[in-house]
């Protein structure tokens, strides 16, 4: 694997991470991408959606556009992979990053 895609695997998991730390399961492509700048990953916003876009391939995230704006739900396989009761391929899990 490479740089880029151990960066994009992580940044999935912390994204995973972080919707399920929120009231409602949600957040924005706005609010991921300063959570994600706090982690060390400073990527364009574009970038940013592409992997919630992934993490929706991936049936972790049902993500909604209110104009460029993107909107991540955090669905069961998400909620599943944070806990460590299942794996998704492409998304790092929390042993992999400590």
């Amino acid at each position: 694997m490479t740089y880029d895609e151990d960066i994009a695997r992580d940044a999935r998991f912390f994204i995973l991470r972080e919707l399920t730390e929120q009231i409602d399961g949600q957040s924005n492509s706005v609010h991921l991408r300063r959570m994600l700048d706090a982690q060390g990953i400073k990527r364009a916003p574009d970038w940013i959606v592409t992997q919630m876009n992934k993490l929706g391939e991936l049936g972790a995230v049902k993500v909604t556009m209110a104009g460029e704006i993107a909107i991540a739900a955090i669905l069961p396989a998400g909620r599943h992979h944070v806990d460590e009761r299942t794996v998704i391929a492409g998304v790092s899990k929390l042993s992999d990053i400590v």
